[in-house]
């Protein structure tokens, strides 16, 4: 973010399309979208980084390949982006604090 910007709160959905974005802030948004979508209990995020020339696609795996919650990414079917988006398959938060006991 540039000086003057405030964060902007984003409702957590199954998609998020990163076009509207500053290329910046991409990897770090990713992060953060990722980590709220897994607490709300998410299971798979489709992120639209567009087809382009593959930067941004590569920036994004790149990150995603840091994340230990991410079980698997790869391209979206064709009817769902194809190669300009990729599905996030996330590991389920811990449910050690909200499992009754036996």
């Amino acid at each position: 973010m540039g000086d003057g910007d405030a964060p902007v709160p984003l409702a957590i959905e199954d998609t998020l399309d990163l076009h509207t974005f500053a290329p910046r802030d991409v990897v770090s948004l990713v992060v953060e979208y990722l980590l709220a979508a897994r607490a709300a209990g998410l299971r798979e995020v489709r992120l639209i980084h567009g087809r382009g020339r593959g930067v941004q696609r590569a920036r994004v795996r790149a990150a995603l390949a840091s994340l230990p919650f991410v079980i698997a990414a790869h391209d979206a079917p064709p009817d769902r982006g194809g190669w300009g988006a990729t599905v996030v398959v996330l590991d389920p938060p811990e449910q050690a604090d909200t499992v009754a006991p036996a």
